[in-house]
């Protein structure tokens, strides 16, 4: 989409294609593996209680936490 070697700056190309110049300068970083398990946690608790909100979803979370930590 951007092209850095372009004889346009990169503030004309993104004035162009009707973005923030915000989008061409942005790296993104890898996910760490904790936030990743995460995720996936609260994907599979999402899909087996589609019913449970964020508030729930923390609650259940909170409570294996605890457990893990007892059972250690």
């Amino acid at each position: 989409m951007i092209n850095r070697r372009h004889r346009l700056a990169i503030s004309q190309q993104t004035k162009l294609l009707g973005i923030s110049r915000d989008c061409a300068y942005y790296q993104p970083r890898p996910i760490n593996e904790n936030d990743l398990a995460l995720m996936r946690r609260i994907d599979q608790l999402h899909l087996e209680h589609h019913f449970m909100g964020a508030r729930m979803l923390r609650g259940q979370l909170v409570r294996e936490e605890k457990l893990l930590a007892a059972l250690a």
